[in-house]
């Protein structure tokens, strides 16, 4: 692959044997710095690792990994402290692990009665909050520093696969789910505030713009990317299409308000702006996409 600039660009590879990955996120601190929350047999059976990635001039190595006794799905970073990581897995569990610290983990939550699938910290300043989403068709709001969960959401008739905060909104979070709907919800209030019927299929994906606080986007089994205005919610602002297969995983540009990109079962990774752009490099289902929030790419 050669950018506009005409030096090649170079991908660097680390391999977990045994592992799959899940999911990926890019420190909030430390540009090189990745974590990827992996399982073995694709999740089904078997335990998972959390792997803490380092980037550098020579190259990219593994400056930390933690086992766990079921496969990992999720991690996300916390947002006040650069070491500390928290991961959600197949026995229903999240995990708060720290980076300074060769074992692990610091505390273990344990309240979804299924897969716990979705674990995002909050990103508005003044809240120091986590959110997960599970299988069992709820969602729970965590203070790392409170050994159990203050708050359970309910109103989902499938399986919860996404859960993110609002960049803009304190206390304001979406889930995508399995029974089809997009659901924005408020801290502050037991219900949910908003349900939107985004797809006929289910919804594994679901983002939050960073440029707009009412634009989000879904991701869905029917192979499209739909996005949503939440101040009227009767018909998608845009449909997108292309994957020949389900979309695992939708994320907005952090640099580019206009920029989304997917990655699919089809094996194919599409950015999309005006002009659809598609990188069909990869060799096993993807299951992840991140953007780094440190460096735009050129």
């Amino acid at each position: 692959m050669q950018p506009g600039g005409g030096s090649a660009a170079r991908s660097q590879v680390l391999r977990l044997p045994g592992r799959h990955g899940y999911a990926v996120e890019f420190s909030p601190y430390l540009a090189g710095r990745v974590a990827c929350a992996t399982s073995q047999h694709y999740g089904i059976a078997g335990c998972g690792t959390l792997a803490v990635l380092e980037q550098n001039e020579t190259g990219i190595g593994l400056l930390r990994s933690f086992d766990w006794s079921d496969g990992l799905f999720d991690v996300t970073w916390s947002e006040n402290n650069e070491h500390v990581l928290v991961t959600s897995s197949g026995d229903g569990s999240l995990q708060i692990w720290d980076t300074a610290k060769p074992t692990g983990p610091l505390q273990v939550y344990k309240e979804h009665t299924q897969e716990a699938y979705s674990v995002h910290w909050s990103q508005t300043r003044g809240e120091q909050l986590v959110v997960s989403g599970s299988w069992d068709q709820t969602a729970k709001l965590w203070d790392p520093a409170v050994g159990k969960s203050l708050c359970t959401f309910k109103g989902h008739e499938g399986v919860i696969y996404s859960t993110i905060w609002s960049p803009h909104i304190p206390g304001c979070f979406a889930s995508a789910s399995g029974d089809q709907t997009l659901r924005v919800w408020d801290v502050k209030t037991p219900g949910v505030k908003v349900v939107i019927p985004a797809h006929q299929a289910e919804i594994l994906s679901c983002d939050w713009c960073k440029y707009d606080e009412n634009l989000l986007v879904t991701g869905a089994v029917d192979c499209s990317l739909k996005g949503w205005d939440l101040r009227n919610v009767r018909h998608p602002v845009f449909n997108l299409f292309g994957h020949t297969y389900a979309v695992r995983r939708v994320k907005f540009s952090p640099f580019h308000s206009t920029l989304l990109a997917s990655c699919s079962y089809d094996f194919t990774v599409r950015s999309s702006s005006r002009v659809p752009d598609i990188h069909d490099c990869h060799y096993d289902f993807l299951c992840f996409y991140a953007d780094s929030l440190n460096k735009p790419v050129d």
